[in-house]
């Protein structure tokens, strides 16, 4: 006994996706020696009817989660694909005999993610094929953000089950380079007086002593002068100082990563810090200080997508904590958090701050602190100003590698003496001319001016 073929399976599904609903269209099953012969193909949350040259009196579908079936005629067959995967479609004939096992295959409507793939990214030559039960993407597109986003377009037809086979073009490495620059400085000033009189009254029968303490008793820039006026004696403690502190901190860090993937330097060290724990026990825990960068680009198109966290830290000894012997130093820092767009070679300051603090305080004695001109014996004045300025400036770059004899290596200037240059010339260091690539760059010098001038 035979059965028509079911070619046209497929074509229906295809013809459904891609406009309006049309009237299904019949197909026709065919078995040689009860094995079906072709298979059908059900494009996921589409309907296929298919028609039987022999009339059947049952059917059944072996696993109805992924396709749905029901009776038009006692030759026709209304089949809903439901989700991905294969399942078997069983016929039976009145007399209990087996007309037919057909294999229904149920795919996701690549038709469908095919148009919205064009919609939703012009241009993209991304191709869709069908895998088992899932999609394959496979092409060349421009950017990392095409194929994140072809992929999460996918996954809403083929959950968990899409197979990524796409390549990026062009250049995808992003060299970072980022510029820290502080400069600080601080002053402080003070000026107090310490003035001590004894004598004696009622022909010495009587002593006074009166003290006057306003100085801050830094024991720095004191100077001291004593009297006497008959049985008085005078003594004036004067106390000046004046302290200025300049720093200034530069740091450029280079760092190279791939287009989507995560990169991190830190240039310091690592500050152990001791933790309680809740059994009692302390561990030590490590907290790293220094210049410190996180960042993760993306190339869309021509633009360089920068989501980047930059740090610089240091110990800070006037920030501490101390219990018995144990003694533990707290950090200044100045980090930023930020996500910029930039083009090859375009730069950004992504932080600035400029900070001045001022303080100042007065202690004197009541009354006699504000009598003018002689009230400065009876009071002690200081204050302290400190002014930063700090910029990050980022700079991000294409690049591409290249061979490793056209690099120049921070050594490559100089080499380690040898005995005669050491003991009888005191050379530390003997300068090296290298060849090549290399040597081009070596023979850069610092000769003149050079540096930063702050007025």
């Amino acid at each position: 006994m035979t059965l028509k073929t079911l070619m046209a399976a497929g074509l229906i599904g295809v013809a459904a996706s891609m406009g309006p609903v049309l009237p299904a269209q019949a197909q026709t099953l065919r078995t040689l020696n009860g094995t079906a012969t072709g298979i059908l193909n059900v494009p996921m949350n589409r309907a296929v009817v298919v028609e039987s040259d022999e009339v059947f009196s049952e059917l059944s579908i072996s696993n109805p989660q992924i396709a749905d079936i029901s009776t038009l005629s006692d030759r026709t067959i209304y089949v809903l694909g439901k989700s991905p995967g294969r399942t078997t479609l069983t016929l039976l004939g009145a007399d209990g005999r087996l007309i037919t096992n057909v294999e229904v295959r149920v795919t996701p409507d690549m038709s469908e993610l095919k148009e919205r793939l064009r919609e939703v990214l012009p241009g993209e030559p991304i191709e869709v094929r069908s895998a088992n039960d899932g999609l394959i993407l496979s092409g060349t597109v421009s950017s990392a953000l095409v194929v994140d986003r072809a992929l999460d377009l996918a996954s809403r037809y083929a959950p968990e089950r899409v197979s990524n086979l796409l390549m990026v073009a062009g250049s995808q490495q992003v060299m970072l380079k980022v510029r820290f620059a502080e400069m600080s400085r601080s002053v402080t000033k003070s000026l107090g007086a310490n003035l001590r009189i004894a004598g004696s009254i009622d022909g010495g029968d009587t002593t006074f002593v009166g003290d006057s303490l306003t100085t801050p008793g830094t024991g720095t820039g004191i100077f001291a002068l004593s009297g006497n006026a008959g049985v008085m004696q005078f003594d004036l403690l004067l106390e000046a100082l004046e302290t200025k502190g300049f720093i200034r901190t530069l740091a450029e860090p280079n760092l190279t990563a791939l287009s989507g993937e995560n990169a991190d330097f830190l240039a310091g060290g690592e500050y152990p810090v001791p933790v309680l724990g809740s059994d009692g026990d302390i561990s030590v825990e490590y907290k790293p200080f220094g210049v410190q960068l996180n960042f993760t680009p993306r190339v869309v198109g021509d633009n360089i997508n920068l989501r980047m966290t930059a740090q610089v830290s240091a110990i800070d000894q006037t920030a501490s904590y101390s219990q018995g012997d144990l003694e533990i130093y707290g950090f200044s820092s100045r980090s930023t958090s930020t996500t910029v767009e930039l083009h090859d070679g375009e730069s950004f300051a992504i932080a600035g701050l400029l900070q001045d603090d001022f303080a100042s305080a007065a202690n004197q004695v009541p009354w006699l602190g504000d009598v003018p001109v002689l009230g400065a014996l009876f009071r002690s004045s200081d204050y302290q100003r400190d002014q930063s300025e700090l910029v990050i400036i980022i700079t991000a770059h294409l690049v591409s590698p290249t061979r490793g004899e056209a690099f120049a290596l921070p050594t490559d200037r100089v080499r380690p003496p040898t005995e005669n240059e050491l003991f009888l010339f005191g050379k530390l260091a003997v300068p090296n001319r290298p060849t090549g690539a290399a040597g081009e760059v070596a023979r850069q010098d610092f000769s003149g001016a050079y540096g930063y001038v702050m007025e």
